[in-house]
Parts: structure tokens; C-alpha cells; sequence
């Protein structure tokens, strides 16, 4: 019994000292460091070694101040802008709108306009069933019937300040401001006084601000221009109240965006006043510059970091015979807070007011020719614009030889050599083929734009419309001969052919530029 209990005694004690042993810290072996003591620097309390700064063990991400993982960055703040050129519902337009019905004009690009979370358009006609029409070459009056179509479509604001606004005086101005309002579109460039002109419409989007201003510097007369008490457009002939403007804007968004009307009528190239206004405008604090009114796309420079759009050209709006006119597109603006925009673009044929999508191929030569005519952007085959190397732009409008031929020189002076039959009338600078004055038309039917396809013309040779075919002008046409077409309609009204108009000059105040058109075109008021 003893011996069992001896042999009892060592077996728990041999238990106990290798218990013992076990739980003693490992002593360093050579070439080893002992491990410093809890609260030591080096090492955390809790005896855990901490992972070198930016690195995260087994791949989940570092604790927060809070115990918990840490949320990851929120994506940066953007708002996706879509803009598109000069739309109207009269004339010709508003006779496919009664044979094809209400959603015909943008039946093909609505989808594009839905997904922009803000589409802005210009819209060049007053929306009144009242009014005087006014003395110039075109007028335009529209249904108040399209703006629920408008809206349907997407459009979320437009810009008034432009040549067609008043074409119904003060009265039609007003009713468009108050058609607008009753279908929540929201408007700039315009308004009862200089102070709801030319004040900014501010929208929010996901804590974004984004502020909207509207200028024209084509305006037909000085008494056009609002006033302290007087409706009217936003003018920026004179640069005070748009700067104005435009420094109130940047104080309360973070986003500023200027719409402009500006510019020589088919001309695809721009002139040194927008680009001098598209410059002062960024000066003061202007973020996105998109432009319109020659009625052809024009090319995109990037000035300071900012973009500008110096023209998108027509985009539902009456059909003529140049080709270049049918060109547009939708841009797209993807911007974020820190005032920075990315953009892209849709390349559009529009023709017999129904805008849609180019054939692939198409869009390529677009972006192709339009790289051509910017200042230092390019444009991939996806569309989209990008800063490229500075280059001096060169029009793609190609002239038409002169038909004139000299007489032979016989050492006399022919009559036809004195007064050439064919050589036309020259206005303000500019010359027309068609042998009117710029600004008249030969032809006084209707409140067509110079060459507008009417019965008995040829037909434009029509570019692929990705398999749409493309109604046929001649339902809403009318013979150039037919005297009784003469008489105007409700909304489409016309000055005589050849009453041209004069423009008023006031002391003090720079009276619109003379538009320079094209070869063989006339002024499109």
C-alpha cells in the first residue's frame, strides 16, 4: 500500500510540473528576440501584432473607430445631363404632327432623353394661340397640345433666349411662360422682368445642385430685350447682367451651366464672339457651356478645364435641302460636384421633324468630321469627346463653283459683262446663289426656312434611318405656284417674300450682328 501511494504522489506531481512547464513563455533560442511585454510600444494591448499600415489580414477590411468593418467609399456624386438642338412645332412640323399624331416627333430618341436624370432643350417658338405676329422674315407659333409630349418625352427644361421666343410679342412670351409652368417644364433665357430672366433655374439631384442660365446674342430687336417691368429675353450682347448672373449662380450650386444663342447660321465653324462669350462665361465661374442657333452642329473646345458646345444644330424642326442641316445629336454630360463633366454624344439624323439614331457607319464619319471642326477635342468611334491636340478648325462645307462665266475678253464691254445675270444681290456681307438677299426668300409661301422641301421640288436624297421610313414631305407641302397658298395659317405666319427685315438700332446698345449664310442658302430666322 505504501509503494502505491508513493507511486500515486510522483504521477501527480510529475501531472503538475509539466502543467506548469506548458504555460511558461517561450524562452528566445538563439538568434531570437524575446517578445516585449504587454503595454510596451511595439505592440498593441490584447497581444495581437498589428498588420503594416495599408494592408488588411485575410482580406476583410480594417476596423473602424467603432469596433465594426468600415463601410467603403461612397461613389462620387453625379448627375447625367442630356441636351439637344433647336425644337419647334410649327409650319410643316406641325402638319406631320396632325397626319402621324402627337408622339411621332420624338418617338425615336425618347428613350435617351427618359435615362438622363435632367434634359434641357431650346426651344425656338412661343407656345400661344394669341398675339401679333411680328415683322420679320420667319415666324412661329405652337400649340400648347405638344408640351404634355414634351414632358412624356423626358425634357425636364428649356431655353427661351433665342430669335423666335417673341415672334408673338409680349402676349405670346407671357403665354409661353405660363403654358411651361402649367406643365411643370422649367425654363431659362426669359421672363416678365430682368430679374426672372435672368435668374438661374436651380435643380437638385442626390444633394447636387445644378444651376441653368439662358442668353441669346440673336435677338431681331433691341425692344425684344426684357426689362425692369417689361417681358422679354435675356440678351448678352452686353456682357453685365449675364456675368452677373452667372457669379449669383456659382455661389448657390455646385454646378453651373450656361445655354446660349449664338453664332452665324450654317456656318459649321464658330465665330470669335462665342468664343469669346464661352470664355467669359468660364471666367466667372461658368462649369458647361452648350449652344445653338446655326442650325448645323458645330465643334466642342475644353477652356480651362470646362467644355463647351458651341452648337448641336436643329433637332425637330422644318427639313430644307441642305444635308447638314439634318445632322444632330444628343449630348450627354456626365458631371460630378467637384465641377467636373465627361462627355459623350448620340449622332442623330433628323429629317421631316423626326429625329433618330445614324446607321453606325454614319455616326463614324460624324464624329469623324466633327473632330475636325473643334478646337482641341476628338471623338471616338463610341462617341465619346475627349481633350485632343489643338488644331485650327477647317469647315466641311464644301462651296459650289462659281456659275458665273467672264466674258470674252474681245476689247469691248458687253452688256452682260456690265450687269452678269446670274450674279446675286449681296447683303450685310453675304452672298446666295439663289440670287435673293440674305434674309428674303423668292418663294412667300408658308413660314418655311429657306430651301424647305415643298411639292414640285426634288425630294432630298434621304441617308439611312436604321430601316425607318421616312414620311413623305409632299403630305405637308405646297406648290411654290399655287397662289392660294399664300394666305396664313394659325401658328405658321410669314412676312411677303422679299419684305425684309430692319433691324433697330438704340444709342448705346449693340444692335445684332448680320448673319453671314451659306452658299446657297438664306438667312433661317
Amino acid at each position: 500500500m505504501l509503494k502505491i501511494g508513493v507511486l500515486t504522489a510522483l504521477t501527480i506531481g510529475s501531472f503538475a510540473y509539466l502543467v506548469h512547464w506548458l504555460d511558461q513563455p517561450s524562452q528566445p533560442g538563439p538568434g531570437q528576440v524575446a517578445a516585449e511585454s504587454p503595454g510596451v510600444s511595439g505592440k498593441p494591448i490584447g497581444g495581437e501584432s498589428k498588420p503594416p499600415a495599408g494592408t488588411a489580414p485575410n482580406d476583410k477590411p480594417p476596423a473602424d473607430s467603432s469596433g465594426g468593418a468600415a463601410v467603403p467609399p461612397a461613389p462620387e456624386e453625379r448627375v447625367n445631363l442630356a441636351f439637344i438642338g433647336d425644337v419647334m412645332f410649327a409650319d410643316k412640323v406641325s402638319d406631320l404632327i396632325r397626319e402621324k399624331g402627337k408622339e411621332y416627333p420624338f418617338k425615336y430618341v425618347k428613350s435617351y432623353l427618359e435615362q438622363a436624370d435632367i434634359a434641357v432643350a431650346n426651344l425656338e417658338t412661343p407656345i400661344t394661340q394669341r398675339g401679333a405676329a411680328q415683322t420679320k422674315e420667319y415666324v412661329y407659333r405652337s400649340s400648347p397640345d405638344m408640351l404634355p409630349e414634351m414632358k412624356k418625352a423626358g425634357i425636364d427644361l428649356v431655353n427661351l433666349a433665342n430669335n423666335h421666343s417673341m415672334d408673338y410679342g409680349q402676349e405670346g412670351l407671357v403665354d409661353t411662360l405660363d403654358y411651361l409652368d402649367l406643365q411643370d417644364i422649367l425654363r431659362v433665357g426669359a421672363g416678365r422682368n430682368t430679374e426672372e430672366a435672368y435668374r438661374p433655374v436651380i435643380m437638385n439631384h442626390q444633394g447636387m445642385k445644378i444651376a441653368f442660365l439662358g442668353f441669346s446674342r440673336v435677338i431681331p430687336e433691341t425692344s425684344w430685350y426684357v426689362g425692369k417691368s417689361k417681358p422679354g429675353l435675356a440678351e448678352t450682347y452686353s456682357t453685365k447682367l449675364p456675368l452677373e448672373a452667372i457669379a449669383k449662380a456659382r455661389e448657390q450650386a455646385d454646378l453651373v451651366v450656361v445655354i446660349a444663342h449664338w453664332g452665324e447660321e450654317r456656318n459649321d465653324l464658330q465665330v470669335k464672339h462665342q468664343t469669346d462669350l464661352a470664355h467669359l462665361y468660364i471666367d466667372n465661374g461658368a462649369d458647361l457651356v452648350i449652344a445653338s442657333h446655326p442650325h448645323v452642329l458645330q465643334g466642342f473646345e475644353q477652356y480651362k478645364g470646362k467644355w463647351i458646345a458651341y452648337s448641336l444644330g436643329n433637332f425637330i424642326f422644318t427639313t430644307n435641302n441642305n444635308p447638314m442641316t439634318w445632322e444632330s445629336m444628343i449630348l450627354q454630360a456626365s458631371c460630378t460636384k467637384a465641377r467636373a463633366c465627361e462627355l459623350s454624344m448620340v449622332p442623330i439624323i433628323t429629317k421631316w421633324a423626326q429625329p433618330i439614331q445614324m446607321p453606325e457607319e454614319d455616326g463614324w464619319k460624324l464624329f469623324e468630321r466633327l473632330t475636325g471642326i473643334s478646337v482641341n477635342a476628338k471623338i471616338d468611334k463610341e462617341g465619346k469627346i475627349t481633350l485632343g491636340p489643338v488644331r485650327t478648325p477647317k469647315s466641311s462645307i464644301v462651296k459650289p463653283q462659281d456659275s458665273t462665266q467672264k466674258p470674252a475678253d474681245t476689247g469691248k464691254t458687253s452688256d452682260s459683262a456690265k450687269t452678269p445675270a446670274s450674279t446675286s444681290t449681296q447683303s450685310s456681307g453675304a452672298s446666295g446663289s439663289s440670287g435673293a438677299k440674305q434674309g428674303e426668300t423668292k418663294t412667300g409661301t408658308g413660314t418655311a426656312k429657306p430651301g424647305d422641301t415643298k411639292q414640285g421640288e426634288a425630294k432630298p436624297s434621304d441617308p439611312k434611318q436604321s430601316g425607318t421610313k421616312t414620311p413623305d414631305p409632299k403630305s405637308s407641302g405646297a406648290k411654290q405656284s399655287d397662289p392660294k397658298q399664300s394666305e396664313t395659317k394659325q401658328g405658321d405666319t410669314k412676312q411677303g417674300a422679299g419684305s425684309k427685315q430692319t433691324e433697330t438700332k438704340k444709342s448705346g446698345t449693340p444692335p445684332p450682328e448680320s448673319k453671314t449664310a451659306g452658299p446657297e442658302q438664306t438667312n433661317m430666322r
